[in-house]
């Protein structure tokens, strides 16, 4: 009985002593923490600003490790969370074919960007060489890569719209020089009775390692109208006939199948038509036959044909 109180006791004593223990490290610790302290600490750069004429290299460095005076609480912090440094790279200086923050220029941008707490001592290099290269830039057109399958008697009407329709892309001249166009991935729609819209993302060629877009994405879309067709009788033209004669064509009219809007097709009418023979095209192993050509047309519509592409003719004297 008298063993058991006893053993009870000293448990207790045991936990009574390493509460006062872990506290009284505690507060040693917190003290030594608030303490003044030089050291080192890496911090991570992030380059900003980058001319218009430049591009940054694959091998630039990512760490600088400086020399701090702070507490010991900062260090700490450090020790977890490596401290973010902005470097604004339109202030290099192009020294012996190379890219350069001098010391001065590079210890101002990281001291305006540490606490006031936090004292810059030193860093480990003079000066940061900053992987940089020229580059060119040029705006490319895109190009929608479309396979569209229409409901019967509808059409897209006009081009498709590409939003933007061109892309930046900068890097080496003599990688995107060649560059006539960007197209998209290919979009195929079916069965197509309405308007469509499509986000798509872009194919960049082969080969651009050191070049970088403007964009990635872009968006397709495009109207989508329900047309109707209608026949038009248009007298045949001949031009260009021979001095002292007249050509006489038979017929001397032809249809023209025209598709369009219903809307639209209610404002034609035969004399927005113009079909011509050339007697000067008078192909030579068929002396009685001319080739028929529409030289005029009215605007939106979707599709104008011949009935008829060559016509007989005979010559009369005037």
């Amino acid at each position: 009985m008298f063993k058991k109180v006893l053993h009870g006791l000293n448990q207790k004593k045991v936990k009574v002593f390493s509460l006062f223990l872990a506290c009284s490290f505690l507060a040693w610790f917190l003290s030594n923490l608030s303490e003044t302290y030089e050291s080192r600490a890496n911090l991570t750069l992030n380059y900003r600003n980058l001319p218009d004429s430049l591009l940054l290299g694959k091998n630039s460095e990512n760490l600088i490790e400086a020399k701090l005076r702070t507490s010991g609480f900062q260090f700490l912090f450090y020790n977890f969370v490596k401290k973010r440094i902005d470097v604004d790279v339109s202030q290099v200086e192009y020294q012996n074919g190379q890219y350069v923050l001098t010391d001065d220029v590079l210890r101002k941008q990281i001291d305006v960007q540490l606490s006031q707490n936090i004292s810059l001592l030193d860093l480990d290099r003079s000066r940061l060489v900053v992987d940089l290269y020229q580059v060119a830039s040029r705006e490319i057109p895109i190009r929608a890569s479309l396979s569209l399958q229409f409901q019967q008697n509808y059409i897209m009407q006009g081009e498709p719209q590409i939003t933007p329709d061109h892309v930046v892309v900068k890097g080496p001249e003599s990688e995107i020089d060649t560059l006539d166009e960007i197209q998209t991935e290919p979009i195929q729609l079916t069965n197509l009775a309405t308007d469509f819209s499509r986000d798509v993302p872009l194919v960049f060629p082969k080969g651009l390692d050191n070049s970088i877009f403007s964009i990635g994405r872009v968006n397709v879309s495009g109207k989508v109208v329900k047309f109707s067709e209608k026949v038009f009788e248009t007298p045949i033209t001949v031009v260009n006939s021979p001095e002292g004669y007249q050509v006489k064509t038979f017929p001397n009219a032809v249809t023209v199948l025209c598709k369009a809007t219903v809307e639209r097709l209610k404002g034609i009418s035969s004399s927005d038509f113009e079909v011509e023979a050339d007697y000067a095209q008078l192909n030579g192993t068929n002396k009685n036959t001319l080739f028929l050509t529409i030289t005029r047309k009215p605007e939106n519509i979707y599709d104008v044909r011949l009935s008829e592409k060559t016509v007989n003719f005979v010559l009369e004297q005037q």
